[in-house]
């Protein structure tokens, strides 16, 4: 047989096997079972290698309304934890067929600009944090088949939630605090609406609340080295007791708040203690090493793309939180005497 010298399409499948194109599209999909019979479906399979055609995928799978593509919704990029979370979800995303789109919002704060015409013919779901809600709206992806990270699993708008022990991860700060003798903390508040950080913000309160004589005192800070630095000075120089250690809700802001520190003459951790969440490098670049607890990023990122390739499957998607781990560095130690 002859082969032309164009690419060959299914209707030159459906003339050269003697079948309609929609006899060519049910064995090529492999849904001729109980349609056609064995004998047409081989003479297609036939016709199909004979003449060297392949089916334009792509064009199928815009029909079908699948393209095999996850947008993954996360706050702007200041930090490499949330290019864990996109190198984790991608990894596990290749192995089964997937590719996924990153989509920041800027500053971390309200919807960019739409990057699909329409997300909901070009994509099959969305993996979202938490902290991008206002540009996973914006886009509509809370109408598409959605897994939410580090989210309320109560109040969700997704399918399925992934979240890390933060609850854990709190609670391993404030006994390590706790059990060096520490009573006055300050908490450096992420300044941003969302529930990861109203977890951490509860946890820490409820766990010194249950100790006699301690304090905590709260400052609140944007998520960066000069946000931290500015509030971290005016709690510090603010009347009453100062602080004997610091309890940050990130990395970044304890970066911040070691320049507060060292400006104002204190130092870690002699004369104030301080503790992070993330382990960034950051965490072992600064001086002292700062303790910190660390969050598994690219762990975080497959158990969301597992959990969304179980909700498009119609599996239930696995359950419980992924362990978080303090880790102990020079940065904290036993207050000094009074």
């Amino acid at each position: 047989m002859a082969r032309s010298s164009t690419r060959p399409t299914s209707r030159d499948v459906a003339q050269a096997a003697g079948v309609s194109q929609a006899a060519v599209s049910l064995v090529l999909g492999d849904k001729w079972r109980g349609r056609v019979s064995e004998t047409t479906a081989e003479r297609v399979r036939h016709a199909a290698r004979e003449l060297g055609y392949r089916p334009n995928l792509a064009a199928r799978n815009l029909r079908l309304g699948h393209t095999r593509t996850v947008l993954l919704v996360v706050p702007a990029l200041t930090t490499e934890f949330f290019a864990g979370v996109y190198t984790g979800a991608a990894r596990v995303a290749a192995q089964n067929g997937f590719g996924v789109v990153l989509y920041p919002s800027p500053e971390g704060i309200g919807p960019a600009r739409d990057p699909f015409a329409s997300a909901q013919t070009a994509l099959d779901g969305v993996i979202a944090s938490s902290m991008a809600a206002d540009a996973l709206t914006a886009i509509h992806g809370d109408q598409l088949p959605l897994v939410m990270l580090d989210s309320d699993p109560e109040g969700s708008l997704g399918a399925a939630t992934v979240n890390l022990d933060i609850t854990d991860g709190i609670r391993q700060v404030t006994e390590h605090l706790l059990g060096l003798g520490h009573r006055h903390i300050l908490h450096l508040a992420a300044d941003v609406p969302s529930w990861t950080f109203d977890v951490r913000a509860r946890e820490l309160a409820a766990r010194l609340a249950a100790v006699p004589g301690t304090h905590v005192r709260t400052a609140r800070a944007p998520i960066s080295i000069e946000g931290a630095l500015t509030a971290t000075e005016a709690a510090l120089t603010a009347p009453g007791p100062r602080p004997t250690a610091i309890v940050c809700d990130d990395d970044k802001l304890a970066a911040g708040a070691y320049k507060a520190l060292r400006r104002l003459g204190l130092r870690i951790p002699d004369d104030i203690s301080v503790t992070g969440v993330d382990d960034l490098g950051l965490a072992t670049a600064i001086d002292p090493e700062l303790t910190t607890v660390r969050l598994d990023a690219e762990l975080f990122g497959e158990h969301g793309m597992h959990a969304l390739l179980a909700v498009l499957e119609g599996r239930e998607p696995q359950s419980g939180d992924i362990p978080v781990q303090l880790v102990v560095r020079a940065s904290t130690a036993p207050p000094r005497a009074a």
